[in-house]
């Protein structure tokens, strides 16, 4: 399994990010090996995160691929006030069943 990591500084939305925003998630919930996502925002420093779980590297990358992905990175200037992506390989997920979670089960 892999995570893709993107946190980022919110800057100014507008109906185009909101409507960007939504095509990018449907999308990707979309592709088969989709696993689940999960979003936080850090109080101290305003920054965001948003998690998603992938089942192959290769669902992760027809979601880089997809033109509306395509179309909102080169835009992103527009309503970010900047970014950093990290795709990792997942080794190990565990709990105790006591929160919902995209890689339990």
């Amino acid at each position: 399994m892999y995570t893709a990591t993107f946190t980022f500084a919110p800057g100014e939305y507008d109906d185009e990010f909101h409507r960007l925003d939504q095509a990018i998630a449907e999308a990707a919930r979309a592709i088969p090996g989709y696993l689940g996502e999960e979003a936080w925002e850090n109080p101290a420093n305003g920054l965001v995160s948003n998690v998603y779980y992938w089942q192959t590297l290769e669902a992760l990358q027809r979601l880089m691929d997809h033109p509306v992905h395509r179309e909102a990175k080169a835009r992103q200037a527009r309503w970010l006030k900047g970014y950093h992506v990290v795709v990792a390989q997942v080794l190990r997920s565990h709990g105790d069943g006591g929160i919902a979670h995209p890689l339990a089960g």
